[in-house]
């Protein structure tokens, strides 16, 4: 047999049990006395068993009543607290932002840093992952793009340098620029073939007619840019993304030929979100980043 309590029905019989008087519990729950009795009539007749027995002019839980009581109760106080629980959720969510972060990621830590410093309120989720197409922001790259009019509002490009890393030392100490032609012979180091990154660097060099001689690879930024500061080979370095080179032993030249750079493209997924907090810091981004090329 399938019982069907109703949440008023619930409500009711939890308060007559706490103060076991029908009286008291239709004053505080502003129902008229009948209509209490009568609520905790249908419920003891839907479940089969009586909850409460005569008490000279009281009442008092039964064996059964007691039992349903400490049953209820846990789960009302849970069902009390979920308005609560979910409010809070909701403004967590308002006031996180979700970002998937595929370049540029020293530009975009830096912009988060400095918004957090006015607004302390608001959270930042990052992820790295070229399948994911529910972040509230997208911070991609392409080598050649064109910004169709229509997406005008809802994304922007920042166009990146993309430098060679070289020797600050022998035949590149008093150089200011360098063709990719030049460093034919040099051995790279650089990222692994699957991130984009790699394939636009590729492609400047089968554009000048070289092919790379890698010496090293890795899918860590960190782990490349560590090797290239290290100066165990010459490597791409793109200007916002890896931020400035700190390294005495290490300097950036400007690549002649080919002319190297690409464009950071941002885009607010406005599919997803309305979320005004988002929106703002959309519009931040894309003052910072035209900050970063002046």
């Amino acid at each position: 047999m399938v019982i069907e309590m109703e949440l008023m029905q619930i409500r009711y019989f939890l308060e007559v049990a706490q103060s076991e008087h029908m009286t008291r519990s239709a004053e505080k729950l502003h129902i008229a006395q009948p209509a209490l009795s009568q609520s905790i009539h249908r419920l003891e007749k839907e479940l089969g068993v009586p909850l409460f027995a005569a008490k000279g002019r009281n009442i008092q839980l039964t064996e059964y009543g007691r039992y349903l009581q400490r049953q209820l109760t846990p789960i009302m106080d849970k069902l009390d607290t979920l308005p609560e629980i979910l409010q809070k959720m909701a403004n967590e969510n308002y006031s996180t932002i979700h970002l998937n972060v595929l370049a540029a990621s020293n530009m975009i830590t830096e912009a988060i840093m400095e918004y957090e410093t006015t607004h302390s309120d608001i959270n930042f989720k990052l992820v790295q992952n070229e399948e994911n197409d529910t972040s509230d922001i997208e911070i991609t790259t392409k080598m050649f793009y064109q910004l169709e009019p229509e997406d005008e509002k809802n994304q922007f490009v920042c166009p990146e340098k993309i430098f060679l890393a070289v020797p600050s030392s022998g035949k590149y100490r008093d150089r200011s620029s360098v063709s990719l032609q030049e460093v034919a012979q040099e051995g790279f180091i650089s990222l692994m073939g699957s991130k984009q990154f790699r394939y636009i660097c590729d492609k400047f060099c089968r554009h000048a007619g070289i092919q790379p001689h890698i010496i090293f690879e890795s899918d860590s930024p960190a782990a490349v840019k560590n090797m290239i500061a290290a100066n165990f080979g010459v490597g791409f370095w793109p200007e916002f993304t890896w931020g400035k080179l700190e390294s005495d032993k290490v300097r950036l030249l400007e690549i002649s030929d080919p002319k190297c750079s690409r464009d950071i493209v941002i885009t607010l997924n406005d599919a997803i979100t309305r979320n005004q907090n988002v929106t703002d810091f959309f519009y931040f981004l894309k003052a910072h980043c035209a900050r970063q090329r002046t």
